[in-house]
């Protein structure tokens, strides 16, 4: 009985973690998307790197929209 569920909690451990990098692919993909295709004016890495508290915030603010849509797709 206790190696079933450790088997169990590996596998459950592998398969949240494959959504996990999933996710964390998705987001940086969106943000760099919306930063090429959207943002055509705005340099959202070097507006970071200026120190523009607005520019993180907003990217911020995909990622965790990303994120929401993810999970809620992954829950079906």
């Amino acid at each position: 009985m206790e190696t079933e569920f450790l088997a169990a909690s590996f596998l459950n451990l592998a398969i949240n973690l494959v959504y996990t990098i999933t996710a964390l692919m998705v987001g940086v993909y969106a943000l760099k998307w919306v930063d090429k295709k959207l943002l055509r004016n705005v340099d959202i890495e070097e507006e970071m790197k200026k120190g523009n508290i607005a520019v993180a915030i907003f990217a911020s603010t995909i990622l965790i929209f990303v994120a929401i849509m993810i999970a809620f797709g992954f829950r079906g």
